[in-house]
């Protein structure tokens, strides 16, 4: 029975893959990955980095295959992603088939941890259902960039006993920007800023935990335009970005735990 391990990678650092992922890595024959394209180029370069840093086995594999192609402004969005994962179970199925044997792992290097945001757990449940090939899954969890970015602005998420919201750009739009408690926005492709209060406190970063880490806190309406710069600039420069922010209405601010 062929195994694919799952493994969280955190946030671009070396150095946050968890011992027990290091393990999970020198267990595995097959590591896969998806090309995103030249400007992408540098994501898998991390991935690359962190298999000669850690796999201890000479025959381990590095296996890419080109993305599928995915509709960025859909006029159906849950359409749009459905069509795209299917795309991407049709072609994981034909990788694990070409490039795993029975008895052999392969694994997925996944940014952050595979349970936030990622959606590799549900088409490898997708290609199970196919019946093509058989495997067992596991998961090793990684550091989230909600970690990483409390971590870097060395502060809570909340105040006492308060919950935190994980959300995304999109479905913040989509809810007029409203903003009651301490707010994580993820997968914000194109941040405005211009749908929010503008006396949020904002702690904004990108490439966090990395040499290129970027930073920005402060009320949105002195440092939205700042960040906006900041962040196109670094798209241009990279080719890439992954950024996250954390929104907190001002009287939230100060006595946390």
């Amino acid at each position: 029975m062929r195994t694919i391990q799952v493994i969280g990678i955190g946030t671009g650092n070396p150095e946050h893959l968890t011992i027990q992922g290091i393990r999970a890595l020198n267990a595995t024959d097959v590591v896969f990955a998806l090309d995103k394209g030249e400007a992408k180029a540098g994501l898998n370069a991390v991935r690359r980095t962190i298999c000669q840093l850690y796999a201890e086995r000479p025959s381990c594999r590095f296996v890419e295959a080109p993305d599928p192609e995915r509709d960025r402004r859909p006029t159906d969005y849950g359409a749009a992603v459905d069509d795209w994962h299917a795309a991407r179970a049709a072609l994981y199925e034909d990788m694990i088939a070409t490039h795993l044997g029975e008895d052999q792992t392969g694994a997925f290097l996944v940014w952050g941890d595979p349970a936030l945001y990622d959606s590799t757990l549900r088409i490898l449940e997708r290609v199970s259902a196919r019946g093509r090939v058989a495997f067992t899954v596991s998961v090793v969890p990684g550091i989230t960039s909600v970690q990483a970015l409390a971590a870097s602005h060395r502060i809570p998420l909340h105040r006492i006993g308060e919950p935190v919201q994980i959300t995304t750009g999109r479905r913040l739009r989509d809810e007029g920007g409203a903003v009651t408690g301490a707010t994580v926005v993820m997968l914000d492709g194109d941040p405005t800023f211009d749908e929010l209060d503008p006396d949020l406190v904002i702690y904004w970063g990108a490439y966090l935990g990395t040499p290129d880490e970027l930073l920005s806190t402060g009320r949105i309406g002195d440092v939205a335009e700042s960040i906006r710069v900041m962040r196109a600039e670094a798209r241009e420069r990279h080719g890439w970005i992954m950024d996250i922010y954390l929104l907190m209405p001002q009287e939230r601010q100060g006595r946390r735990a």
